[in-house]
């Protein structure tokens, strides 16, 4: 993976800039200590790195999971939650050991979209009173009900009314919004116009004007205070490393709340990684194809590492590895060499990094959670109708009122009940070829699949005919035919006689007038690919 270090080595710094803001800014939105965030990253970029297939994915603390996270070290505490991400990391092993790398495809767009975006809405939602310097509660307790009896709204009401009253944090909402200025102008703008804006990336300009700022208005009256900026515990040397890493208790192995948890983040750890997955062989302009199984037994093993240690779990990430291809990344060595210049800045610069406010980092999770949840892409569900708007919507509202966990789940609950309706509806699998009313003469052409969801269907059609009539049956393309369906037929040609109905079958073995027994023909018949 060396061959290509002249286009890894620049990739891997630009990586690196993106990536440490973010683990910071991300463990803070987990309400965990900036620390645990940046032990992902390495552990994302070191381990993960070195063990996937992915030539150019990156790994490492992600947005998607830090509405799990949040509620997990809330309810279970920090070492015990640890457990469960030790668990994940055994789970997304066993997930790869099965072959479960097609996972992904089994949930529905609609609500991954509706997740990603629910995310992106409650990020920016709790990320309003750290802008304006306001919370002073833990930071990222995600669920819509907060530690301390309010709720998101309440939050936001108060934060209203503070701002309304001159109430809020000068200094903070300052850098906050220079901060935001910044990422905006360096992504809209700077980025197109020369290499050198690539290279360096907003969320670092960003954090280096948050430290200006926070020397040059020290004695001032927009001065930030230390409870105002981040905290990351520093070690002295690479030996005592040691003494700010966090390990699981496993006495609480047996805890049924640390087993779903456990579950729940290696489903979603899964999921996520998959997504990004297919989204960044897509993007990659050598076309290189992931093994996902690999893929899942990487992560398995990043986040078992990360759980011994203290780290939060990691995911492959689409912010930093859209950052590795466009800077020319070309191996994993620029996953595996930004993850090494993580922890070289733990050792030799967390004074650096204990000066970066807290408001900038939320400006910047602004940014991501806007990514996340675009207003087109409301507009683009709405138009595709409303199989893919309810589902969708339903999980958005569900994630940002309740939690991930509830907006997952309504949302594949409503998918499900749009499916069972548009399976009554759809002619795909019952299609009425045409009806002559003179004659009685009705065609009546089973799809190629048709199962038990297209009973009240069938059973409509066949009981709306008039007596005395001739139904045409052709199951000349059906492949897979539902038992129950074969019984509905079973017990229509008994009625039949009575309403003077005359049945004519046609197979691909030919033509049967009046079949005497449904059941039998259906087992008589030859199996077909």
């Amino acid at each position: 993976m060396f061959k290509t270090l002249k286009n890894d080595l620049p990739a891997s710094i630009v990586v690196f800039f993106v990536a440490l803001p973010l683990c910071l800014g991300i463990s803070v939105a987990s309400g965990a200590e900036p620390i645990t965030g940046l032990i992902a990253g390495i552990v994302g970029g070191i381990i993960v790195g070195g063990a996937s297939g992915s030539k150019i994915g990156v790994s490492g603390p992600a947005a998607g999971l830090a509405v799990i996270v949040a509620t997990a070290i809330g309810n279970l505490g920090y070492e015990n939650f640890l457990v469960a991400v030790v668990l994940a990391g055994v789970f997304q092993i066993i997930l790869g050991v099965f072959k479960a790398g097609i996972i992904g495809y089994y949930f529905p767009s609609s609500v991954i979209k509706g997740m990603l975006t629910g995310i992106g809405i409650v990020i920016i939602l709790k990320e309003i009173p750290y802008f304006f310097g306001l919370d002073k509660n833990p930071e990222g307790d995600f669920a819509f009900l907060q530690v301390d009896g309010e709720n998101t709204l309440t939050e936001l009401l108060k934060a209203i009314n503070a701002l309304i009253s001159g109430n809020f944090d000068y200094g903070a909402t300052v850098i906050a919004i220079i901060s935001m200025a910044i990422l905006l102008l360096w992504g809209n703008v700077l980025s197109k116009k020369g290499k050198i804006f690539k290279l360096v990336q907003g969320p670092l300009v960003a954090v280096l004007v948050g430290i200006i700022y926070y020397f040059v208005t020290k004695d001032s009256n927009l001065a930030l205070s230390s409870e105002h900026l981040v905290s990351v515990p520093v070690a002295e040397s690479l030996s005592g490393l040691k003494d700010l890493l966090t390990f699981p208790d496993f006495s609480a192995i047996t805890n049924p709340k640390i087993l779903i948890t456990a579950f729940t983040i290696g489903l979603v750890a899964s999921l996520e990684t998959l997504l990004c997955v297919e989204a960044t062989d897509k993007l990659d302009p050598d076309k290189n194809v992931t093994p996902t199984n690999r893929e899942l037994f990487a992560q398995g093993t990043g986040n078992i590492v990360s759980g011994l240690i203290g780290g939060l779990p990691v995911t492959q990430v689409i912010v930093r590895s859209s950052a590795n291809i466009q800077s020319g990344g070309k191996s994993k060595a620029s996953a595996v060499i930004h993850g090494f210049l993580l922890l070289i800045s733990i050792i030799t610069i967390p004074n650096v990094l204990n000066l970066i406010p807290l408001s900038v980092l939320a400006a910047i999770l602004f940014i991501v959670g806007y990514k996340l949840a675009k207003p087109k892409l409301f507009m683009q569900m709405y138009n595709s109708g409303f199989k893919q708007f309810l589902p969708f919507i339903i999980t958005v509202l569900g994630i940002v009122f309740i939690d991930l966990l509830w907006g997952i789940g309504l949302g594949l609950a409503v998918g499900v009940v749009v499916i069972l309706i548009k399976s009554y509806q759809n002619s795909h699998f019952l299609h009425i070829e045409g009806e002559d009313v003179d004659d009685g003469k009705v065609k009546m052409t089973l799809a190629e699949e048709v199962t038990f969801f297209n009973k009240a269907a069938i059973l409509k059609e066949l009981d709306s005919l008039p007596e005395n009539s001739y139904l045409e049956l052709d199951v000349r393309k059906t492949r897979y035919l539902d038992n129950d369906i074969i019984e509905i037929l079973e017990d229509f040609a008994f009625k039949a006689k009575e309403r003077s109905i005359d049945i004519k079958l046609v197979s691909e073995r030919g033509t049967v007038e009046n079949p005497e027994s449904f059941i039998e023909f259906f087992k008589l018949r030859p199996k077909t690919s």
